[in-house]
């Protein structure tokens, strides 16, 4: 049952290249289905969340990050009456624009497009889905309803957002299409809000125990931070045996978990005030509205302090700095030789745009972002004769 103000599948959009329905499944399970079978959702999985994929088995990647922010994501929203499927096709497509080794391989690609417009992840997972992804014969792209495109692109200057306009003759309307509203300072579905937080809340969770588990922080450290601490006392009250040497691993994934279970119901409470005061009744009153999926703010304040010490403690550590650098000069010098060399880009099911309307620089730009972390050191070596990480 979808409240008034979900996403009906029933009352999409559309896509950019109109198709009949499909027998079985709504149009929402439909892109869900496209995204988990593309070549850059598989990618995922040898992508750096926060450690570098080749330094333990057990740390998040961003295949493992998406799966949970889904898992939060639709949680919430069949409590609030959301539509679930949509959530989850955001959540799994968010950061199938991610480079290879995290924020240092965004922010290395980004200097190297300076000159040529820049790179910003969330707009590349929007090229991803819209025109690298090459499966089916008659366009580019997995060709997705508007609703998940949308809820994709999370962030866009007004310089892209009137780009993307431009590409959008499907949409030239009074709405407009995926760029317009940040032209018209609107917000997104409540289920592309949702995703929002809810990837907020997964990163910082599993940051914490990936953290831990590394040895770079302290189950200590982290009882630096109040909200945290919260909970490890409350779990240590109610289950004392927790506080022996042998019980600490899971002493922190119940303090985990019972800090995500509060954070859950802190969105879900404040959701549904929000919604109520701005007397929210359908789609268009949530585009017109704040926005609505949001923290209390209380929670807010809590949220900040912890990512302020996750911050300080776990991605400015020494050792995370060290290979992050060194991660950047790979992005930096891949990026260089590929524009000196553009046949070298001749590995199979890696993005490239060959069409004439995207200039080297771009195509250069698409095919290291889709880069696994393995396979840029592996280019990385084979074109310098160095090898940078180990």
């Amino acid at each position: 049952m979808l409240a008034p103000y979900a996403c009906d599948p029933a009352l999409s959009r559309g896509r950019r290249h109109p198709q009949s329905a499909a027998p079985t499944r709504t149009e929402f399970q439909r892109d869900r289905d496209r995204i988990v079978h593309s070549s850059a959702f598989r990618r995922l999985v040898y992508k750096t969340q926060v450690f570098l994929n080749h330094e333990g088995d057990l740390f998040r990647t961003r295949m493992t990050h998406s799966l949970e922010v889904a898992q939060l994501g639709r949680s919430m929203a069949r409590t609030l009456g959301l539509n679930e499927d949509l959530v989850e096709a955001i959540a799994l497509a968010h950061d199938l624009g991610h480079t290879p080794f995290g924020h240092a391989g965004q922010d290395a690609l980004h200097d190297c497009m300076r000159d040529w417009g820049g790179f910003e992840h969330n707009l590349q997972s929007l090229r991803v889905v819209d025109r690298l992804e090459q499966r089916y014969p008659q366009y580019d792209g997995l060709n997705l309803c508007f609703e998940t495109r949308e809820g994709i692109l999370k962030h866009c200057s007004a310089a892209n957002a009137r780009a993307l306009e431009a590409q959008e003759p499907l949409y030239q309307d009074a709405q407009g299409g995926v760029g317009a509203r940040f032209l018209l300072r609107q917000q997104p579905s409540l289920e592309a809000q949702l995703c929002n937080l809810a990837d907020e809340i997964a990163y910082n969770a599993h940051d914490i125990d990936d953290g831990v588990r590394s040895g770079l922080i302290t189950l200590e450290q982290v009882q630096e931070v109040p909200l945290f601490a919260r909970f490890c006392d409350e779990a240590l009250h109610e289950q004392p045996q927790l506080g022996a040497v042998e019980n600490r691993k899971r002493w922190l994934y119940e303090a985990i978990r019972r800090m995500l279970s509060a954070q859950v119901y802190d969105v879900i409470a404040a959701t549904r005030a929000g919604i109520a005061a701005h007397h929210v009744h359908d789609v268009a009153g949530v585009r017109a509205a704040a926005p609505l999926v949001v923290f209390s703010a209380a929670m807010v304040e809590e949220a900040r302090v912890l990512k302020a010490f996750l911050l300080r403690a776990l991605y400015r550590h020494p050792n995370v700095v060290e290979k992050m650098d060194a991660a950047r000069v790979v992005v930096s010098e891949l990026f260089a030789l590929y524009v000196d060399a553009p046949e070298q880009m001749a590995a199979p099911g890696v993005a490239l745009d060959r069409s004439t309307d995207a200039g080297v620089q771009r195509r250069v730009a698409d095919y290291v972002a889709g880069m696994t972390d393995r396979f840029a050191l592996r280019e990385h070596e084979r074109l310098t004769g160095r090898r940078l990480l180990v």
